[in-house]
């Protein structure tokens, strides 16, 4: 997982738009399946370039020669111009994205329609023909793929998995609000297996497995499955499922005696800063975490939204675990119980959330409720995406609810309220954070399951603690994806304010975003 964003690039050419320079920089136009179509220089665009392509001239020559040439008619001010549209940016709220007036987010004055019950289940069920298989019960990588059947090897990332189950886990929740039982039984089922599907593929569930074809081998990819499978227990009551959630954070927080790493948990008491490390290094026979090393959002808020959903997993009488696993090796002795208490659970959670609060995010002031990606020691760096905003927003709400304290309210609010008003105002949904370069890399695939992980977190921030005044952006958003879809399959990709193609290869992660949301926020009265 790695940064993102959505604004264009502008360096010698290689970008999909130059808002600073308004085109005068060459733009090259990609291919979804084949590479560079045609390019844009001087505003100018020259179709059928892949000419260079056939007739195999130097590509990178031609594009470097167009843009030295016009790199020097840039004007001056062009400096000026991106600190302004940069602060622009920062500073805009759009009316349009908060009130979801039902138009086109591209400003094309259609009125879409209404979103049905029918759609949604249309749009689950789209997912999970295009994307489940069938044999193995876990989610493929994109549409191309035929079979999961491992890392690189067409299964979807283990990481994005959960999110998987979190969506049909709403599906079934759904199915059973509505009272169509046929259909309640029919998800419950998937559920069911799904999650069995999973725990069969990665390894049994064994956390201390460092396996890179279908193991674990890094912090948060075992995190992200404690939040679902604490989902799963709050919603069926199944008691292996909290089993498997508690002993996952056991490993994030407190390390392995089998891999050797000292835990993602950086004592502040051994000199180590606070917050959670993101990886451990190298990843056989690791070397302890060094107080400078990276403690990234992506483990730091899904670590506070696992432990407060822990603290409402675990039984109010529960006694403190004397039966731990203890382990000596080259860095010291060690001890990981299998389960905290109630309280130890909220108090891990405050720790966690204040700490990555005041080192990764800001809650007041003109950027209030931005989350920045990664700190390292006293670096700050990395944009806001979309999926730290949403454990952000998730973590908050529930610490709200378990300690009544408005502060975290209060963060939770200014998380959604920057999603919305800055990363959202563009198009008027939410961005889809891939990689400009390489769209189609592995990595920037990944990233279009940002959506789906936000929806969680408005989730509780809307239906538990009261907020609906996000409702309307969020059901605009639903109205222009599922508009945009493609028909036939029912799926949409990320960039749901334009068009679905149906020739380029998606990924069931950004296809999962639009019935992410629906199912989260199903319509009402439908």
């Amino acid at each position: 997982m790695g940064e993102g964003g959505y604004n264009g690039r502008n360096l010698l050419g290689m970008g999909e738009n130059c808002y600073i320079c308004s085109g005068l920089v060459p733009k090259i136009i990609m291919c979804d399946c084949c590479g560079v179509d045609s390019v844009w220089i001087l505003g100018v665009r020259f179709e059928k370039f892949l000419i260079f392509k056939y007739f195999d001239l130097d590509m990178k020559k031609i594009i470097a020669s167009f843009s030295l040439f016009a790199l020097l008619m840039i004007p001056s001010s062009c400096a000026a111009k991106k600190d302004a549209a940069t602060e622009g940016a920062q500073k805009s709220v759009s009316n349009e994205a908060v009130e979801g007036n039902g138009q086109a987010s591209e400003a094309s004055g259609e009125v879409l329609p209404e979103v049905t019950m029918a759609d949604v289940w249309a749009a689950y069920e789209g997912f999970n023909n295009v994307y489940l298989d069938p044999e193995k019960y876990i989610y493929k990588n994109t549409d191309r793929d035929k079979h999961a059947r491992g890392r690189d090897k067409g299964a979807a990332a283990i990481w994005c998995q959960p999110m998987y189950v979190d969506m049909a886990l709403d599906a079934a929740a759904l199915a059973k609000s509505t009272g169509d039982k046929e259909l309640a039984e029919q998800y419950a089922t998937h559920l069911d297996k799904l999650i069995e599907g999973n725990i069969s593929h990665y390894v049994d569930f064994n956390f201390d497995i460092c396996d890179l074809d279908r193991g674990w081998f890094i912090y948060d990819d075992i995190q992200w499955w404690t939040i679902t499978m604490a989902r799963a227990y709050l919603a069926t009551g199944v008691e292996r499922y909290r089993e498997l959630a508690e002993k996952s954070f056991a490993r994030v927080w407190y390390g392995s005696p089998i891999v050797g790493d000292t835990g993602s948990y950086a004592d502040p008491e051994k000199g180590l800063g606070g917050g959670m490390f993101w990886q451990w290094q190298p990843l056989f026979n690791p070397n302890p975490n060094r107080a400078g090393d990276g403690k990234m959002s992506c483990i730091n808020f899904p670590t506070a939204l696992a432990a407060v959903l822990l603290y409402e997993c675990a039984p109010a009488d529960r006694q403190a675990d004397t039966e731990p696993i203890e382990w000596v090796n080259l860095y010291g002795e060690f001890s990981r119980p299998n389960y905290e208490t109630k309280a130890r659970y909220l108090e891990m959670a405050r720790e966690i959330f204040d700490w990555a609060i005041e080192n990764l995010a800001q809650v007041e002031g003109e950027n209030a409720g931005i989350v920045f990606d990664n700190r390292h020691g006293d670096r700050i760096g990395g944009g806001p995406l979309i999926y730290n905003q949403g454990t952000m927003i998730g973590s908050g709400a529930l610490l709200y609810l378990a300690t009544g304290e408005q502060r975290y309210l209060q963060a939770a609010v200014a998380g959604a309220e920057y999603s919305i008003n800055v990363m959202s105002a563009r198009h008027g949904v939410l961005p889809w954070a891939h990689n400009h370069r390489n769209p189609y890399s592995q990595g920037s695939l990944e990233q279009g399951v940002y959506p789906a992980i936000w929806a969680q977190g408005m989730k509780v921030l809307v239906e538990r603690c009261g907020q609906e005044q996000f409702v309307p952006f969020i059901q605009n958003n639903i109205k222009v994806g599922w508009n945009n879809r493609d028909k036939e399959r029912n799926i949409c990709d990320g960039r749901s304010w334009r068009p679905t193609s149906t020739h380029h290869m998606i990924g069931s992660y950004s296809a999962s975003s639009i019935p992410a949301l629906m199912l989260a926020f199903p319509p009402t009265g439908k």
